[in-house]
């Protein structure tokens, strides 16, 4: 698989037209121009076909994770949404986290609720 195969599947992928590629490669200050552009996704027998370098698509990926993900923040700042700690995350559904506080694990009894399961395992007639 060429370079320009995965330049155009990646194209495809993301839906992007000319004028996208193009800004995107402006991200990272690699120019190209439209006429250029059209030339990698040429078949290989078109007499405009180019090979595409690995610098172009180098830089078109590193401008991709630019234009999907954001600038990376500078050394000594923060980034902008910090991701929560392991405590704060969202807890799965599982059957311990099903009750927010320990009074709904009761029951009216005061005793702690179990569920029973009376045909679990057992074959059905």
């Amino acid at each position: 698989m060429t370079n320009n195969d995965i330049f155009k599947k990646l194209r495809v992928a993301h839906k992007l037209r000319d004028e996208s590629i193009i800004e995107i490669l402006e991200l990272v200050d690699f120019r190209v121009s439209k006429s250029e552009l059209n030339a990698l996704f040429q078949r290989e027998d078109h007499p405009n076909y180019v090979e595409c370098g690995d610098q172009i698509l180098r830089n078109f990926l590193n401008g991709l994770i630019i234009h999907l993900r954001g600038p990376m923040p500078k050394k000594g700042e923060k980034a902008k949404e910090e991701k929560p700690k392991f405590e704060e995350r969202r807890q799965g559904s599982n059957a311990k986290n099903l009750y927010k506080n320990k009074s709904e694990d009761l029951t009216k009894d005061g005793k702690p609720f179990k569920p029973e399961f009376k045909n679990y395992g057992k074959k059905r007639d």
